[in-house]
Order: structure tokens, then sequence, then C-alpha cells
């Protein structure tokens, strides 16, 4: 029981934290799955894997949550999210499979050299120049495939390519964060599936799962951040939250800071 009440807290969090800055729960999720399935003694060779699949799963309701909250202000450009989907699941689909085929030594460093980048945007607040208009089917298709990709490698809702990308075409900041809730859902299905197929071949996992979706923590991340990823959206347009925004860069940097020690000390 104790392990379905960290499951609920985290998802209470993750889901928050998602609904505010449009940057995916997932960068609180995975490396908080990893250490509470390695506290479990799950077999070592499927525990991160295991954690991004299982992120990649809770951010389908997430995104769902999120963004009906960022369209009832008014602040999702649905034509965006159309014309980026097919690229999203083309890079998905990549990613996933390149994740199953990575040792977790050098997938659990490039995930926490990229949590570094994205905390990093964060406290800098490094948006770039708005400079240009959105590409057409191509380059959106392009755009799509590369954050679908990263996204499904990093188990990430992909708010953290998107939203500087598009404030970069001039898409306002809150119309960006709401766009990028809502390309989250196209990135979770495409990952969802993929770390499905990718963990079905796979012996020694723990029961119940789906590949490399572990339901126990799906269901439960899932239940607690439909609830509060509306919240987080909500504050997103009430409130200024800068202050809030570098509290996450340094949560993001110590989780990232002890993925690292752990595997590289």
């Amino acid at each position: 029981m104790e392990w379905y009440l960290a499951y609920l807290a985290l998802g209470t969090v993750a889901g928050f934290l998602g609904g505010m800055f449009g940057v995916g729960g997932g960068t609180v999720l995975v490396p908080v799955l990893l250490l509470l399935f390695e506290a479990q003694h799950f077999p070592a060779e499927h525990t991160l894997h295991l954690a991004l699949g299982s992120s990649m799963a809770v951010i389908l309701f997430t995104s769902i949550a999120s963004t009906r909250k960022h369209h009832h202000h008014g602040a999702v450009d649905w034509r965006v999210v159309f014309s980026i989907s097919p690229g999203i699941l083309l890079g998905t689909a990549i990613g996933a499979l390149v994740a199953a085929s990575v040792s977790p030594f050098y997938l659990t460093i490039f995930f926490a050299l990229f949590i570094c980048f994205a905390a990093s945007q964060i406290l800098l607040d490094a948006k770039p120049h708005a400079s240009r208009q959105l590409p057409a089917i191509a380059g959106m298709t392009l755009m799509g495939t590369a954050t679908g990709s990263i996204s499904a490698l990093v188990s990430i809702g992909g708010g953290t390519l998107t939203v500087p990308f598009l404030i970069w075409c001039n898409v306002p900041l809150r119309r960006a964060i709401g766009t990028a809730s809502a390309i989250g859902f196209p990135i979770a299905v495409g990952g969802t599936i993929g770390y499905i197929l990718t963990g079905s071949h796979a012996t020694n996992l723990p029961s119940p799962n789906l590949g490399y979706v572990y339901l126990p923590a799906l269901f439960s991340c899932a239940l607690a951040s439909v609830f509060t990823a509306p919240i987080g959206a909500k504050m997103a347009h009430s409130v200024n939250v800068a202050v809030l925004r570098k509290l996450f860069a340094v949560l993001l940097i110590g989780l990232a800071a002890k993925l690292l020690w752990k595997v590289l000390g």
C-alpha cells in the first residue's frame, strides 16, 4: 500500500508541474519512478526502461487534463497541433526503438544531461527571439520528428523543445505553453505504444505490466495527475509563476545530479 501512496503523491506533483509549465511531468516522473522501482528491487536491467515507459503512459492522461484547461483559456493553437502530429508520431516510434536498444548506463546519462539542459533554460529564462513565422508542413513534420524522437528517449511531453520553438515562431508564451500541452498527447500516444511493443519480449518484468509500462505506477500516478494538471494550467494563466519556475529548475538539477552520481559515482 505504501508504494501506491508514493505513486499517488508523485502523480499529484507531476501533474501540477506539467500543467503549470507545459514541460511535461516526465521530468519529475522518470527520476522518482526510477528510485521507487529500485527500492522495490525490480530487475536492475529494466528499471530505467520501466520508468520511461510508465512515465510516457502517465503523460497520456496529464496532457488531456491540462489541455482542456488551456483550451478553456483559448491558449491552444490546434492548427499547430494537427500539423506537427504526423512528425511527432514518427519521431516517438524512432525514439522508443532507440531507447530499447541503448544500455541503461548511457540512457541515464543522456536523460540526466537533458534534464540539466531543461533546468538551465528555466533558470536563465532563455527565450529565443521571435524572428520568424511557423514553417510549412515539411518544416513542421521535421520539427515534430525531432521533438518526438528526443521526447520518447527521455519520456517528456515535449514542452522543453516545443515551447522555445513556438516562441521563436512568434507564438505568445502562454499560447506556446498551452499548445505544447496539447502536443504532449500525440507524443504520449506514440511513445507509450513504442514502449509497450519494445518491452513485450523482455523477460523478468514486474507484474502487472504492458511491456515497459508498469500498470500500478501508471494508474496511481494518472489518477492523481488528472486532478492536479488542470490546477497547474489554471495557475499558469492567473499568477506570476517566475519564482516557482526557478524552484522547479533547482529541483530538476537536484534530480539530475542524483542520477549522474549514481551511474558515475
